[in-house]
């Protein structure tokens, strides 16, 4: 079993704590003509600077077993991980197991999962899951993404997430902020989102996958927003091409940070 709900201070992403803040660029270069080297290693580069910036990544979605958390990253599509949080200690109490699952009521599944949004279609997921894993994995939740992505509510994002977090098997989540920001990053242009986990996977190490997702993640959530990104005060900022698509000025970047890393990262900004 798994627990990845808190900042465990001997996660992988710790030692990176020690690390020096690289030193900063003139910010926005263009990047037009890039080769591919220079991308591998900008792409790297930033992943680096990324986990100075977030040395404590980790899923936000709460859980203890690897059914718990395919449950609530299924719950999780097209709902916030705070309202999936608020929702399952009372739907892991009712529904401890596999079989749980597949004998659930359909009416009370609907009610408990209610709040997050698409529930009649998220029960069929979370009956059907239950059922696939009775018949064909004796109730387990398998570990190869092959047999995952078989089971009803799991593609590989949902599949990357278990890996990379219950298993330890390195894998890309690709969720919108995902996307999002390795597009202003011109890490890549494909819009598929198995092609840019492919294409990303193919600038970092397989070993990094799973912590640079929750660094890309933790970074679009907190400094690089949809609207309006906080580039003044962004630890990027000096290889991100899309530079100045927010303020610029550091008071009026600051205040767009958010989460309880903010002090953080506005120090290494030298704010």
């Amino acid at each position: 079993m798994v627990q990845v709900h808190a900042t465990p201070p001997d996660h992988p992403g710790a030692a990176a704590t020690h690390a020096a803040a690289p030193k900063r660029r003139r910010p926005g270069r263009s990047r037009d003509g890039e080769t591919r080297l220079g991308l591998v290693r900008r792409a790297r580069r930033m992943n680096r600077t990324l986990a100075v910036a977030f040395p404590h990544v980790y899923c936000e979605l709460d859980f203890t077993t690897p059914l718990e958390l395919a449950v609530a990253t299924i719950l999780s599509a097209q709902c916030t991980d705070v309202r999936v949080n608020q929702v399952t200690p009372a739907l892991f109490a009712r529904y401890p197991d596999a079989r749980a699952y597949a004998e659930a009521d359909r009416a009370e599944l609907e009610e408990y999962i209610r709040s997050t949004g698409f529930y009649r279609n998220k029960a069929n997921s979370l009956i059907g899951l239950g059922q696939a894993l009775l018949e064909r994995f004796d109730g387990e939740v398998p570990h190869r993404m092959e047999d995952l992505v078989t089971l009803p509510g799991i593609g590989r994002k949902t599949a990357n997430v278990v890996l990379g977090n219950a298993f330890d098997v390195p894998g890309i989540t690709v969720d919108t902020h995902f996307t999002r920001l390795v597009h202003r990053w011109r890490w890549t242009e494909e819009t598929d989102p198995v092609k840019i986990e492919f294409a990303v996977g193919g600038l970092i190490e397989r070993k990094e996958w799973t912590l640079l997702s929750h660094r890309v993640i933790f970074h679009g959530r907190r400094v690089c927003h949809a609207r309006k990104p906080a580039c003044g005060v962004c630890v990027l900022s000096a290889d991100c091409p899309a530079y100045g698509a927010g303020p610029t000025d550091p008071a009026a970047a600051a205040a767009l940070v958010k989460g309880p890393e903010t002090e953080h990262l506005l120090e290494l900004a030298g704010r």
